[in-house]
C-alpha cells in the first residue's frame, strides 16, 4: 500500500539510484565527463539562453600628446548569441507481470536498477551524439559539427556574415601529420590562450600514437583517472570519443563553451505512475538545457583526415 504520493518502486528508485544515475550519464563518455567538471553551467530560467559576446575593440583609442583632442566616437563592441532550450527524456516502464515474476526480497530492487540502467545508457548515447550534432536534428542541442563551419547560423549569428564567429578549419588535409596538428593548434591560439583539449576518432588517435616516439607517449593524469586513455599534444590531452565524427580532429578551448542546464530539470526523475488502462508502472527521466559557445574563433578542426 502506498504511503502518501510514494509507492515502493518510486521511493527506492529516487533515493537509491538517481544520484548514481547522474554520475553514470556524465562518466559514460569523455566529452560529457569534461563538461561536468569544466563547463556545466546552471541557468535557472528565461525564454532562451543569451550569451553576451565581445566581438570588436574600441575604435576611439590611441596614443596622444598633451592637450590634443581625443576621439570620443562610440562603436558597438558587444552582441549576444541566443541558444534555445532543448529537452530530452528516457522512459522506464515496469510491467506488473515482471514484478510478480521477480517477487521476493530485493528482486524488485534489482529489476528497477536494470531498467534504470537501460534508461541511463539511452541518455548517455543521445547526449554524447548531440554534443557533435550538425543541426540535422533540430530538437537536439546544437553540437560541434554545427559550430565547425564557415556558413552555419550558430546562436542566431550567421558565420557567413561575420568572420569573427567562425572557427579555424582545415578541410583539405587528408593525412594526419604533426605539422597539420601544429598549424591547427596555432590557428586557435592567441598568446597563452589556446586549446585545452582535443577529441578525435580511434583511427586518428592510433595514427598519432604511431607518429610519436615511445618516450613521447605521455598521458594526461586527469583523463586517466576518469577511465579514458589520452596522448599529449602541446601540453593538452588528445582523447578518443566514440561519438566524434569520422575524419575529424577537433581542438577545443573549454573556457569558451558551456553546457547549460536548468537545475529543476537536471536529469529529473519523475516518479512512477499507473495508466488507468494498463497494468504497468511508468517513470521518466528528464533533462533541459543547451550547448553554446562565447568565442568560436578559439576552436579548430581538421575535417577530412583519413589516417
Amino acid at each position: 500500500m502506498a504511503v502518501g504520493s510514494w509507492d515502493q518502486i518510486s521511493a527506492v528508485t529516487q533515493k537509491k539510484y538517481i544520484p548514481k544515475m547522474v554520475d553514470n550519464i556524465f562518466d559514460s563518455n569523455p566529452k560529457l565527463q569534461r563538461a561536468k567538471k569544466k563547463y556545466y553551467t546552471k541557468i535557472d530560467g528565461g525564454t532562451s539562453i543569451v550569451q553576451p559576446l565581445n566581438y570588436a575593440q574600441v575604435t576611439a583609442s590611441g596614443w596622444y600628446s598633451g592637450n590634443e583632442t581625443l576621439n570620443t566616437t562610440d562603436n558597438d563592441v558587444i552582441t549576444a548569441a541566443e541558444y534555445q532550450w532543448k529537452q530530452i527524456y528516457a522512459n522506464i516502464t515496469i510491467q506488473r507481470i515482471d514484478e510478480l515474476k521477480n517477487a521476493g526480497e530485493a528482486q524488485v530492487l534489482n529489476f528497477v536498477k536494470q531498467k534504470t540502467m537501460i534508461a541511463e545508457k539511452t541518455i548517455q548515447d543521445s547526449m554524447g551524439t548531440a554534443l557533435y550534432n550538425a543541426g540535422s536534428d533540430s530538437k537536439a542541442i546544437g553540437g560541434l559539427r554545427l559550430w565547425l563551419s564557415a556558413s552555419n547560423t550558430v546562436g542566431g549569428i550567421s558565420q557567413s556574415s561575420y568572420s569573427w564567429w567562425r572557427p579555424q578549419l582545415d578541410t583539405s588535409s587528408t593525412t594526419l601529420t604533426l605539422g597539420v596538428l601544429q598549424a591547427l593548434h596555432n590557428s586557435a591560439t592567441i598568446g597563452n590562450d589556446g586549446p585545452s583539449v582535443a577529441f578525435t576518432t580511434r583511427t586518428l588517435y592510433n595514427s598519432l600514437y604511431a607518429l610519436y616516439q615511445p618516450q613521447q607517449r605521455f598521458m594526461d593524469s586527469e583523463t586517466a583517472k576518469g577511465g579514458f586513455s589520452s596522448l599529449m599534444f602541446n601540453g593538452i590531452p588528445v582523447i578518443v570519443d566514440s561519438h566524434c565524427p569520422a575524419s575529424h580532429f577537433i581542438f577545443e578551448n573549454e573556457d569558451y563553451e558551456f553546457l547549460y542546464y536548468h537545475p529543476d530539470e537536471n536529469f529529473r526523475f519523475e516518479p512512477f505512475v499507473k495508466p488507468i488502462n494498463q497494468n504497468v508502472k511508468v517513470a521518466k527521466i528528464y533533462w533541459a538545457g543547451a550547448f553554446g559557445s562565447s568565442n568560436l574563433r578559439m576552436f579548430a578542426a581538421a575535417t577530412a583526415l583519413t589516417a
